[in-house]
């Protein structure tokens, strides 16, 4: 499992290293899609950020976990923003969402730990 997590992990981080960066950059085609959904360009820039923070939580000791819900649940809202506004295909933010899936699946030891903070 050591690799499987390492080689999706890996994926993860170039797919949301380059699409956070992307948004915050201003690349033409990432203001236009956040114009079109209508929540103003901040949400681009918090998006972007959250994308980043996620795929660097990918890599930090205990915090797998972390990053794979919060990639995975950004992925739950690009689904519902293409599905509901942008349309054509939501099915590369459902990729991503599954590969989030399969991290936070792989290190589910690290869910106990979390919970009991609370």
């Amino acid at each position: 499992m050591t690799y499987l997590s390492i080689a999706l992990r890996a994926l993860l981080t170039l797919a949301f290293v380059a699409a956070g960066g992307a948004k915050l950059a201003g690349v033409d085609m990432m203001v236009a899609t956040y114009d079109a959904i209508g929540l103003g360009q901040w949400f681009r820039y918090l998006t972007g950020i959250v994308e980043i923070a996620g795929a660097v939580l990918l890599w930090l000791p205990r915090r797998q976990v972390v990053g794979a819900g919060l990639l995975g649940a950004t992925m739950v809202g690009a689904a519902l923003a293409h599905l509901v506004v942008l349309g054509p295909s939501a099915v590369p933010a459902i990729v991503l969402g599954l590969l989030s899936a399969g991290v936070l699946y792989i290190h589910r030891a690290q869910i106990p730990a979390y919970l009991s903070r609370a």
